[in-house]
């Protein structure tokens, strides 16, 4: 069982509609072993990309993405969920987020300054549910006409649609921890490891 599960078994918190909790270790307060392991296995997966950025959607992704970017030595993007005054409407790609967690919709923005059709993205996101942010992220990517090399993903809840859209949409899926089911407010693994 990887390290990532552990902590998912032991600080993981199951909260109604499917909601797992872990922002004791992932996406508030951020455990250093974790998102170095992450790294890691996102580098092995994908080492042979030609990966040219690394993107992802504020706040949650931004720590497991930069880790990543840093292994593969090149810049971490992130989609903005607020314009702010410095970055006029034609300056920018931008797609509608739906969060699952949240129940909101974001105008997510990119500039244009920092995206363009010669880049080979690798996109990061902390959960993948209904496949939301990582639509909108790919839409941005495309926009720009840059090449998606694929999506990863820290935790995957398997038993909701996002895998199968993004892999509709063609694309490379690889999630470290693959949640088959948080009924009875259990944490049940895809693989098997409990």
């Amino acid at each position: 069982m990887n390290y990532l599960k552990e902590r998912i078994l032991k600080d993981g918190k199951v909260y109604p509609n499917n909601v797992l909790k872990v922002d004791s270790f992932l996406n508030h307060q951020i455990d250093p072993a974790v998102v170095n392991a992450v790294e890691k296995l996102m580098y092995e997966h994908f080492k042979d990309r030609k990966i040219t950025k690394v993107m992802t959607i504020e706040a949650s992704g931004i720590a497991p993405a930069i880790m990543v970017a840093n292994r593969f030595n090149v810049p971490m993007l992130f989609a903005k969920k607020t314009v702010p005054s410095t970055l006029k409407n034609q300056e920018r790609y931008h797609a509608l987020v739906h969060s699952y967690t949240k129940n909101t919709d974001s105008d997510v923005i990119v500039s244009k300054q920092y995206i363009n059709k010669d880049d080979h993205i690798l996109i990061i996101d902390d959960f993948l549910a209904n496949g939301e942010a990582a639509k909108g992220l790919v839409s941005i990517a495309r926009q720009a006409g840059a090449t998606v090399a694929g999506v990863g993903i820290v935790i995957e809840k398997s038993f909701q649609p996002g895998r199968q859209l993004l892999e509709e949409m063609g694309l490379d899926v690889y999630s470290i921890c693959r949640i088959q089911s948080l009924e009875d407010g259990q944490v049940t693994f895809v693989d098997g490891d409990e």
